[in-house]
């Protein structure tokens, strides 16, 4: 697998990276670790170097699962974590204060095996917590050799802009593919304009752009999709339309949709690395091996023109929902 380069922060990861979320957390129960541990070894035998984690995902159990993984990888690969929120009363609560970012990066560092970070998100921003105090905290955690490189996750524009200035961003990650397009207005510009790396999580529309979604699917108990907008069984109907664009260039170059959806991505920009999940070793396999296949300047240009023409039905929120508030403030 090819390498990429992460804006000018010189942290180089696989072009395409794990997201291990799904494992432990957000599509109802874990795992089984064994089955998961496999997946995340075999990621490495194929050429995955980049990894991504947090410390809300389980919460706790995603950072052990994936430190007990890679432990015999250590030096080899990239492990990207987060902290910022917390789980109150079992709702996500978040808390990105100076002295609550020092207490979770121990803690962090104990889950995953690890003397360092190599990539530390604030997952989401706290707004009672000036973004200033968190990249000076970034920044002095950096000097005692805690962490290599840090980042955001859902950040707006000036948020990021602002920090920057502070503390170089190595990477910022937020929702982006064929179906949630709007990072293309602002964000990646200005990623490009201050060379700081992209971490586009749900590259594959939460699963959405494989195909196996139809309008009777029904969600497990737990499976966050079960509340999110976009998978009501009318808007899965309303969206087929953009499933079978990528089917029929998955026909044309003898790929599977995910190969498709996965090269758009990275076919937008070299400094960006998306991160699919899975709990399947098949769809690891599958999906790794996007990086194998080209797209050609014409093909996404194709491709993006029949996507500006289309409106996607539902939110990828719940309208008003915490979860849509606090993205990209």
């Amino acid at each position: 697998m090819q390498k990429r380069v992460l804006g000018k922060s010189g942290l180089e990861v696989s072009e395409i990276g794990l997201g291990c979320m799904g494992m432990s957390y957000g599509y109802g129960e874990a795992a089984d670790k064994k089955d998961a541990i496999a997946i995340i070894r075999r990621a490495v035998e194929i050429g995955v170097t980049f990894f991504d984690t947090a410390e809300v995902y389980g919460p706790y159990l995603n950072e052990e699962l994936v430190g007990e993984a890679l432990r015999p990888y250590l030096g080899q690969v990239v492990i990207a974590t987060k902290c910022g929120i917390k789980i109150v009363d079992g709702k996500q609560v978040l808390d990105g204060r100076p002295e609550v970012i020092r207490k979770s990066v121990e803690g962090s560092l104990k889950r995953l095996g690890v003397d360092v970070i190599d990539l530390y998100y604030l997952h989401r921003v706290d707004p009672n917590t000036p973004i200033e105090d968190v990249a000076e905290t970034m920044k002095d955690l950096m000097k005692q050799g805690k962490i290599r490189h840090w980042g955001l996750s859902e950040a707006g524009v000036q948020t990021i802009r602002n920090a920057h200035a502070i503390c170089p961003l190595a990477a910022v990650q937020s929702e982006y593919s064929m179906m949630w397009r709007q990072p293309e207005k602002e964000l990646l510009p200005a990623l490009e304009e201050l060379e700081i790396g992209f971490v586009p999580f749900s590259p594959l529309g939460k699963g959405f752009l494989t195909g196996a979604i139809q309008k009777d699917t029904s969600f497990i108990p737990g499976d966050f999709r079960s509340i999110v907008p976009r998978f009501t069984p009318e808007n899965i109907e309303a969206n087929q339309v953009l499933v079978e664009l990528i089917r029929k260039m998955a026909v044309k170059k003898q790929i599977t949709p995910s190969q498709v959806a996965l090269s758009w991505v990275i076919a937008q920009k070299p400094w960006i690395v998306p991160i699919p999940g899975t709990r399947k070793m098949y769809l690891l396999e599958e999906n790794m091996s996007a990086a194998n296949v080209e797209l050609s300047a014409q093909e996404v240009a194709e491709l993006t023109a029949v996507l500006d023409c289309m409106e996607i039905k539902g939110e990828r929120y719940p309208v008003g929902s915490d979860y849509a508030k606090r993205a990209g403030k």
